[in-house]
């Protein structure tokens, strides 16, 4: 087991955050939302042109800093944070390829959830990874220099995407090192409307990734875009 990160460095780059997967639903609708609260995105794909294309479509929709539209690696190398927002088909590749550019100080912040889509099943159904969650997998094939949060699972990708709709929701986040977390649940709080709440040790991703299926289910038989909201927690400070 990997030990957490406790002393990260600063890490220089181009972006504040990079998503990779950036130019699919929730990587785009993450990007948007950021960019919009001020906030520096690098967009990541396979194909430098694809993210450049949602780059492009990016700016047209929201006004914010600049957003730069990379491959991949380029993307993660570029700044502090790294989303991976990607199908569960394709986390262990992805992870996989950036294993050797993520360092020291660096979060990655895993969304994948191992929806049964992933082999031709129903969106409401999941898979069992074999470490016990997608996040769980993902820790395994990241560098132990590397900080890791799992997160979010239960935001409509959709609402995300839309820059009129409202957003009034919690985002559940988990992690081994509370420092990673902290500055996680601080960047989802700049998106109006999002509340963090910290789930505890990594461990517990295998409970929130298994909410994905059940707010798609919510969703489709109310054809809405519901979310999460914990009730009874102190008001911070």
């Amino acid at each position: 087991m990997h030990e957490p990160v406790v002393d990260m460095r600063d890490v220089p780059g181009d972006a504040d955050v990079a998503i990779v997967g950036g130019s699919g639903a929730l990587g785009f609708g993450l990007a948007l939302r950021l960019r919009a609260a001020g906030v520096r995105v690098a967009i990541g794909s396979r194909s430098q042109e694809r993210a450049a294309e949602a780059a492009g479509r990016l700016s047209e929709v929201v006004d914010g800093p600049a957003c730069s539209g990379l491959a991949n690696d380029d993307a993660a190398a570029a700044a502090r944070i790294v989303v991976l927002a990607v199908p569960f088909a394709s986390q262990a590749a992805t992870v996989k390829s950036l294993a050797s550019v993520l360092v020291a100080g660096q979060i990655a912040v895993d969304t994948t959830v191992p929806l049964a889509t992933a082999v031709g099943g129903r969106p409401t159904r999941t898979l069992s990874p074999w470490e016990g969650s997608a996040a769980q997998q993902a820790r395994q094939l990241l560098p132990p220099e590397a900080a890791l949060v799992a997160g979010p699972h239960t935001v409509s990708a959709a609402s995300l995407a839309d820059p009129d709709a409202r957003l009034d929701e919690d985002v559940l986040l988990c992690g081994d090192d509370r420092a990673a977390t902290a500055e996680v649940a601080r960047l989802v709080e700049l998106i109006p409307g999002l509340r963090a709440v910290d789930c505890g040790k990594l461990e517990i991703a295998r409970a929130i990734e298994q909410l994905t299926p059940l707010m798609i289910s919510i969703n489709r038989r109310h054809k809405a875009h519901a979310g999460v909201r914990i009730v009874g927690l102190p008001r911070p400070g």
